[in-house]
């Protein structure tokens, strides 16, 4: 049986996501029109919300995925801090600007969402404070790569700045949890039946979630692989300079 850290070889992580990111890609096209047409045009109106529940179908993906790829930037990071593998490091790199997008949706369908229920489209509620938050911290973390141009010295230092934003990233999951006061509500989604949404919406809802996920793993995996060969054009380059 491989070892997992036989995919840090950049060639061999290469050849085996590029093989797979076909299936990837059509699967997350798959549930996406699957999940998405069945909640917005096959699923009935919220006696209080009306239609404007809809907007369940991507607030809730993408606000989970906001906040699971900055632990899945975290988990890589720490690979690269602990065994100093590149591909880790590039892989956290890769997810920054799709972890970005994905907590702008939320916040920005969020905004849409509550107008309607608050009477207002924004308050310092401490999930959507949270949120915002973790949203800077991608930015950041993003402006930190760019401003470095020792590849080894950014990812040392932006590893740092993901183990900081992770208490963000805790607090936009569990805001609602350590703080009683504020708008937004508890989880739609729960293993607990009583605080779970009606199966009518739960199901759709499973199946958005599932083309979020395949949706960013086809993109990481395009932009990890880019990111390799990037790296690879400024060592060549650099060689050349020095010959």
């Amino acid at each position: 049986m491989a070892s997992i850290w036989e995919y840090a070889n950049p060639l061999k992580f290469m050849r085996t996501t590029e093989a797979a990111l076909p299936f990837i890609g059509w699967a997350a096209a798959l549930c996406l029109v699957c999940g998405l047409v069945w909640g917005f045009f096959f699923t009935p109106d919220d006696f209080r919300q009306g239609s404007t529940v809809k907007i369940f179908y991507v607030h809730v993906p993408s606000a989970m995925m906001a906040i699971n790829i900055w632990v899945m930037m975290l988990i890589t990071s720490l690979v690269w801090i602990v065994r100093r593998h590149h591909v880790s490091a590039l892989a956290a790199r890769a997810a920054a600007p799709i972890g970005a997008v994905m907590t702008l949706i939320a916040l920005f369908t969020g905004a849409v969402w509550g107008q309607p229920m608050w009477g207002t489209w924004w308050a310092w509620d401490p999930r959507l404070t949270s949120f915002l938050i973790l949203f800077l911290f991608y930015l950041g973390y993003m402006a930190l790569w760019t401003a470095i141009e020792d590849d080894d010295t950014a990812a040392d230092l932006t590893s740092i700045l993901c183990l900081v934003g992770s208490v963000f990233a805790l607090l936009s999951r569990y805001a609602v949890n350590f703080w009683n006061q504020g708008l937004h509500q508890g989880a739609s989604l729960s293993l607990d039946k009583k605080e779970n949404v009606a199966d009518v919406f739960w199901y759709p809802a499973l199946v958005s979630i599932a083309g979020f996920v395949l949706l960013f793993f086809a993109l990481v995996i395009v932009r990890t692989n880019t990111e390799i060969r990037a790296r690879r054009a400024r060592a060549l380059l650099a060689r050349e300079r020095l010959g």
